[in-house]
């Protein structure tokens, strides 16, 4: 017992000695004194602390000359990352469905966008959609401005697919669109050709999350940043990459051709470069060839564009009987960008990479026989045909999106 008592004794007197040291330390701490050689030698733990003091005290200089002025290495460091900044938020921008932001704009005094919420697939999506022809729709333009919600009568510019109008005060502060946007907008609006609103002319927003994810995922393996303008290399090096992970092959000089068509298709104003937005529209209408059938395009008009196939099919059956030929319906197709378009860019080809089917509406006119091009359609084929060119006309774009049956 005694010998475990002394053993307690030893280690209450050691941890009293502890704490006499710590005490002393920690009042050297709050009065710094130069030490000596020999207080060196004999108090190491000492001089320790009092090296990381020091070392502390260096760094905290060294913050400060490097906010007095940054050195060479962060000044070249700052535009990567404001670069980095900016690429991001384009990719959440082109995620959101948002699109460009004006930059021109003083977005101090714009209103607050709205959020766009993108569709969802339903499960009867791809089950045929049955839609009268002796049946008009001529839905009405909504009364007030789908921004501020008053109602202004005349004041107010309706778009061409949907039932929504718009003031152009309101449009201007939203920030959607241009001066040279919203003039075109002022222009067109109340005419036959018609203005598509911010909603109805983003055809990207017809995606839904899983087909922009994966829209997305191929933009960035083929390096591709949104919001900018593409070249024809650029546009030659995407669709070499996009075949050899579709095809595992590189492209033919045909298919390059093709592509060189394609960028002159969407490039009408000679500028030797494509818009972003057109660029986007394209690859979307390209999405949705890839993963949607006729009907589920279908479901995606509007009543104003079911009630203009309607006038455009009934133009061309002339004995009244809801038939016509397979000649008659391309022609029926292609008065779709005639309004829009440039109607001799009609003949421009456009179409995705990649082998095209016999019976396609996208195949070549000279493989169709004379029995194929008496073929009747009836309206219900008419329109699921059409689908994706009335889709593609939407944009106010002058650009052509998708390639039109020759």
């Amino acid at each position: 017992m005694g010998v475990l008592m002394s053993k307690k004794q030893q280690v209450e007197k050691v941890q009293k000695c502890s704490a006499v040291v710590s005490a002393f330390q920690s009042g050297l701490k709050e009065r710094p004194v130069k030490q000596t050689d020999e207080e060196t030698e004999e108090n190491p733990a000492q001089a320790s602390a009092t090296s990381e003091e020091k070392n502390a005290e260096e760094a905290e200089k060294d913050d400060t000359d490097n906010n007095e002025g940054p050195s060479t290495s962060q000044q070249a460091a700052a535009p990567v990352r404001d670069e980095c900044k900016v690429n991001e938020e384009a990719w959440s921008r082109l995620r959101d469905g948002k699109g460009r932001e004006p930059e021109e704009l003083d977005k101090t005094h714009q209103l607050t966008p709205p959020a766009f919420v993108r569709p969802k697939r339903e499960a009867d999506d791809d089950q045929p959609v049955e839609i009268e022809l002796d049946k008009k729709e001529q839905p009405p333009s909504d009364e007030m401005c789908d921004v501020c919600e008053v109602w202004t009568a005349d004041d107010l510019y309706p778009c061409r697919i949907c039932t929504r109008v718009f003031h152009d005060g309101c449009l201007r502060e939203l920030g959607y669109l241009r001066a040279e946007a919203l003039q075109e907008m002022r222009d067109t609006a109340h005419t036959v050709t018609g203005w598509s609103c911010y909603y109805c002319d983003n055809l990207n927003l017809l995606l839904t999350e899983e087909e922009m994810y994966s829209l997305m995922e191929t933009f960035k393996q083929c390096k591709i940043i949104p919001e900018s303008c593409l070249v024809s290399d650029e546009l030659l090096q995407y669709r070499h990459f996009a075949s050899k992970q579709q095809f595992d092959k590189d492209l033919t000089d045909e298919q390059e051709e093709e592509v060189l068509a394609q960028f002159a298709a969407l490039d009408p104003e000679k500028k030797g470069h494509i818009e972003w937005s057109d660029f986007l529209y394209f690859e979307s209408l390209t999405v949705l060839r890839k993963f949607r059938s006729e009907n589920s395009l279908v479901r995606l008009l509007t009543a104003k564009e079911r009630n203009k196939a309607r006038s455009v099919f009934l133009s061309v059956d002339q004995d009244q009987d809801g038939l016509i030929t397979r000649a008659e319906c391309r022609q029926a197709q292609q008065s779709w960008f005639s309004e829009l378009k440039d109607p001799q860019s009609c003949n421009v080809s456009i179409s995705h990479v990649g082998p095209i089917c016999e019976n396609s509406p996208a195949s070549s006119g000279s493989e169709r026989s004379k029995a194929d091009e008496s073929r009747p359609v009836t309206w219900a084929d008419f329109l699921r045909e059409s689908a994706i060119y009335v889709l593609a006309a939407r944009p106010n774009s002058s650009a052509m999106h998708i390639r039109l049956p020759l």
